[in-house]
């Protein structure tokens, strides 16, 4: 079983690798996104990965310009290399969703909090990502309104008529690794989970509640947000889900 799954997250990682279609070139009409006035270009990561090709990558985000997250705990990582066949980098990677450097990673993280718009490279980007297995799994940091209407815009964007659908609890998503029940809030009754199937698969995982398990984390907190309890076993979880199915 463990060889069997560790072939498919190679097989899945390498897939994905090799449906990267080359840049294209930049349409002179795209869109910028607005940098806030004191804000700094941020510079491409100075490698991609860092680990030899038998480890799964996991990257965090960097869209809009200059947003990414600084709250998402990447402790599910190393639950994932400790209770599954799963070997991962433990650390997420950063990488930029109009890089091609995209492409390198199987499962990306999307999360922050305020408004938001993405550019025309990043749109393009994210939507052959996913169309081409990759996997793409969001959260509304600290439960942000602001994040919350700008993410749903823009999956609306990427694909027109399509929209987010809530997942039920005998979703595959929720019985890889950890057989959870139920999603557990700190206040009161959680949304639903919600997601996009591209091609049979689930491809777009989003949690407007946040799936950020700051308990993980050192200096952030939910601000008042409604977070999800059970965000690490659900994180493993989705990462299983995207490598496997």
């Amino acid at each position: 079983m463990k060889v069997t799954l560790c072939l498919i997250v190679l097989m899945a990682a390498a897939g994905l690798c090799a449906a990267a279609a080359p840049p294209n070139a930049k349409d002179p009409g795209a869109e910028l996104a607005a940098l806030p006035s004191d804000a700094k270009p941020v510079p491409d990561p100075q490698q991609v990965g860092g680990e030899d090709g038998s480890v799964v990558q996991v990257a965090n985000l960097i869209y809009a310009g200059v947003k990414t997250s600084k709250c998402f705990s990447d402790h599910f990582l190393v639950r994932a290399d400790k209770e599954s066949a799963i070997s991962t980098s433990r650390r997420l990677q950063s990488v930029k969703a109009s890089s091609q450097d995209l492409f390198q990673y199987p499962f990306v993280i999307m999360t922050g909090e305020g408004a938001f718009n993405l550019t025309h490279d990043e749109r393009d980007n994210l939507k052959k990502f996913c169309e081409k297995g990759g996997f793409l799994l969001a959260s509304a940091g600290c439960s942000s309104p602001e994040w919350d209407r700008s993410f749903r815009q823009e999956i609306g964007t990427i694909w027109p008529g399509a929209r987010l659908t809530p997942l039920t609890m005998d979703h595959p998503v929720f019985h890889t690794v950890t057989d959870i029940k139920a999603v557990t809030t700190r206040h009161g009754k959680p949304n639903p989970l919600e997601g996009i199937t591209i091609n049979g698969k689930l491809a777009v995982l989003y949690s407007v509640d946040g799936l950020n398990d700051t308990a993980h984390t050192s200096g952030c907190c939910c601000c008042g947000g409604n977070e999800i309890e059970n965000a690490e076993q659900i994180n493993l979880n989705v990462l299983a889900y995207a490598l496997s199915f």
